[in-house]
């Protein structure tokens, strides 16, 4: 894995904002940066899919583990009322996308390793799909690519559209830098071509009708299915809560589903390594401070806030934010390659109904937080 600096393209701006990517830029700093790009062999490619394949197998292992216990629904900090709705998902895995980023750490010699699993509201979605396939077949035309996600999400799209009712609403939040609504205007993208109607909402416009008990949008349409990039999490401590499980259990579609309330926790992280341990594509993890160099987690943390990193004692680097009293977990340090001064790649392992389908690699100082920097990729060799 070798990170390659080249000459960005003179009209990048605007070729990236064609595409739907106007969020390319931040505090004056590129964050789609086509000033370098890191070079990958078919054997390292081959690497990163199998221990993606594999670390979807133990997360369903760990998932089961999870639903069983009570116990454990309370330790990932799951409100009582969503236990059963957690578990009625689960075993009737309801029509969904299924997708997912593993965040992964890798040198290119030695295994894998999970970090993460950012599987209910991914973003970085659009530019792993799409931009940065233009950018290749620019940039470099006869270079392989570790890219299938675009067509994975249309086919994904397609096989579940008889299943779901005729419309299918896509909800976000009104975002000012617009990574959210460009994330979801993609995924409308996405399943228009796979056969799906879809019309877009945002998530303050979402209400419930009492008397027809279900929600409705702001032109008082019935949602009978909705795609929303805003964590469950959010939303069971919305007022709404209750009328939330109501819907789920009329049969209201919410993607993805309410299961990835689990997957989607940091405290999955002690659990995986509980039942796996030793596992070459996992690093130690516990609900302890251990004795050892760690980084601390919250269980609900997002884009790095208030994760901490912690060396012979001392707090080596640190983000802030209003995450933690959750509580967190402890897992071990990895230490990320460093190709460039003060760039520490993170890969991003795309997974669509448990199948890998492409990566995404983000630069930032040790914790990739949302100052990070999405660097494109080839495959040589």
């Amino acid at each position: 894995m070798i990170r390659r600096t080249i000459t960005p393209r003179p009209d990048w701006q605007a070729r990236v904002e064609a595409e739907g990517l106007v969020w390319h830029s931040a505090d004056g700093r590129p964050y789609w940066d086509e000033s370098a790009c890191y070079v990958f062999t078919p054997d390292q490619v081959a690497e990163i899919e199998t221990a993606s394949a594999e670390l979807y197998r133990l997360f369903l292992a760990a998932g089961q583990a999870v639903v069983d216990s009570d116990v454990l629904l309370d330790r990932f900090a799951i409100p009582r009322p969503f236990h059963a709705a957690i578990r009625a998902a689960w075993e009737a895995e309801p029509p969904a996308l299924n997708i997912g980023r593993f965040d992964l750490g890798y040198d290119g010699r030695t295994p894998p390793k999970l970090f993460e699993f950012n599987c209910d509201t991914p973003t970085a979605l659009l530019e792993a799909a799409v931009v940065q396939w233009t950018w290749k077949e620019t940039v470099f035309p006869h270079a392989g690519r570790c890219n299938g996600l675009h067509e994975a999400l249309v086919a994904k799209w397609a096989d579940i559209a008889p299943y779901l009712p005729a419309t299918v609403h896509v909800a976000h939040v009104e975002d000012d830098a617009r990574e959210d609504s460009v994330t979801a205007a993609y995924l409308r993208d996405t399943a228009r071509a796979g056969g799906v109607e879809t019309v877009p909402l945002l998530i303050d416009a979402i209400c419930w009708d009492h008397d027809r008990r279900c929600f409705v949008d702001a032109d008082d349409r019935r949602i009978a299915a909705c795609w929303k990039l805003y964590p469950w999490e959010w939303l069971a401590q919305e007022a709404f809560a209750p009328m939330l499980l109501d819907s789920l259990s009329q049969g209201i579609l919410w993607m993805e589903p309410v299961w990835k309330m689990i997957w989607s926790n940091k405290a999955i992280l002690p659990v995986l390594w509980e039942l796996f341990p030793g596992h070459p594509n996992l690093l130690p993890a516990s609900f302890a401070i251990p004795a050892g160099d760690a980084v601390a987690k919250p269980l609900l943390s997002r884009e790095g806030a208030n994760v901490s990193i912690r060396r012979g004692g001392t707090i080596l680097a640190e983000r802030e934010g209003e995450y933690g009293d959750e509580g967190y977990v402890y897992q071990s340090l990895y230490p990320l390659p460093e190709p460039a001064a003060g760039c520490f790649p993170v890969i991003g392992s795309w997974m669509v109904d448990g199948t890998p389908a492409g990566i995404g690699i983000r630069e930032d100082g040790l914790i990739t937080g949302n100052s990070a920097r999405f660097v494109p990729h080839i495959v040589e060799g």
